[in-house]
């Protein structure tokens, strides 16, 4: 459960941090007017998603047995391979997401109301899309035997925590060091993909699209029992299975092991230009809706040099309120 909760936590959570990144660039340049297109774009991106999910979900019951074994190995080796990247790409850009958002938004305000839906409906629904294809493909590894609702209900809570804590980076009540928040859960959701990996790789094996079910790599069924309390902790956390084929723990092998040390490994977070040139357009743009600069003097936003989240968007609204007043 805990590894389904944290893919809803780390899925949720960014998609939360896109939403506010929107708002509060609104918000503090002073169009309250394009808010309504662009949560236009962020419902049609969740209603997506959502259908995205149920076509997983129930479509894959008309299928035969092997059909599908051979569609959901294949989705969660897809799956695993969008994690990756998100989880890469994230550890990158998270410095200057809130820049290159910004600069969407300007394109958009410029262009009008479509574009506006549209650039929300791209900026989340490309998060919504890739959470609910690998939030399918780990739910379904961790109930197949399990046979509980326990992954679902811990994606659902992480979901909901994650909309907390966008709520409370919007209102300004809560800071966070996003770099190592970031470090921390993309590690762990690289344990968590690897998992998914080899047990996408049984699914192919079962749907007889590649061999060697029968040769185990070991099987500790009698020291770690599956209905046994550590073995469904196991099973929740890192999809442990107690009787692997060799071919699974080779590919959870050369998975995990070079992607845990490309990803921890030391990168580069220099200042780019674009972040320069983007906080000289939003402190332009504060000064012409009264006072904005004010806020980026101070720090804040998802994506500040600090690495710490303290939307700016409770500092501006307040502004707002005092003008509107």
């Amino acid at each position: 459960m805990f590894g389904n909760y944290l893919i809803g936590l780390r899925e949720g959570l960014e998609a939360s941090l896109v939403v506010c990144i929107l708002v509060a660039y609104l918000v503090k340049t002073g169009r309250r007017d394009a808010l309504r297109p662009v949560w236009a774009g962020i419902g049609i991106a969740v209603g997506l998603s959502l259908a995205f999910g149920c076509v997983l979900e129930f479509g894959s019951q008309e299928l035969t047995f092997e059909a599908q074994e051979l569609l959901g190995g294949s989705l969660s080796i897809l799956a695993v391979g969008l994690v990756t990247w998100m989880v890469f790409w994230m550890r990158r850009t998270a410095r200057h997401l809130r820049a290159e958002l910004h600069g969407r938004l300007d394109a958009a305000l410029r262009l009008g109301t479509g574009a506006l839906v549209a650039t929300a409906f791209l900026a989340v629904g490309r998060e919504g899309l890739e959470t609910a294809l690998f939030v399918w493909a780990s739910v379904r590894a961790a109930t197949d035997e399990a046979g509980s609702v326990e992954p679902l209900t811990g994606v659902l809570l992480g979901i909901a925590t994650a909309v907390v804590l966008g709520w409370l980076f919007y209102r300004g009540a809560l800071r966070i060091d996003l770099a190592r928040f970031f470090t921390w859960t993309g590690g762990m959701l690289v344990v968590v993909a690897a998992g998914v990996l080899a047990y996408g790789v049984h699914d192919l094996q079962e749907a007889r699209f590649l061999g060697g079910l029968a040769d185990k790599a070991f099987d500790v069924s009698a020291t770690v029992p599956p209905d046994s309390w550590y073995g469904t902790l196991l099973k929740g956390v890192f999809n442990f299975q107690p009787d692997p084929t060799v071919l699974q723990v080779t590919v959870w092998a050369l998975y995990l092991v070079p992607a845990l040390a490309l990803f921890l490994s030391p990168v580069g977070f220099g200042r780019s230009v674009g972040v320069e040139e983007q906080k000289a357009t939003d402190e332009k743009a504060g000064s012409e809706s009264g006072g904005g600069a004010r806020g980026d003097d101070d720090g804040g936003g998802t994506g500040a040099d600090g690495e710490r989240v303290r939307d700016g968007a409770r500092r501006a609204g307040g502004r707002a309120g005092g003008d509107e007043g």
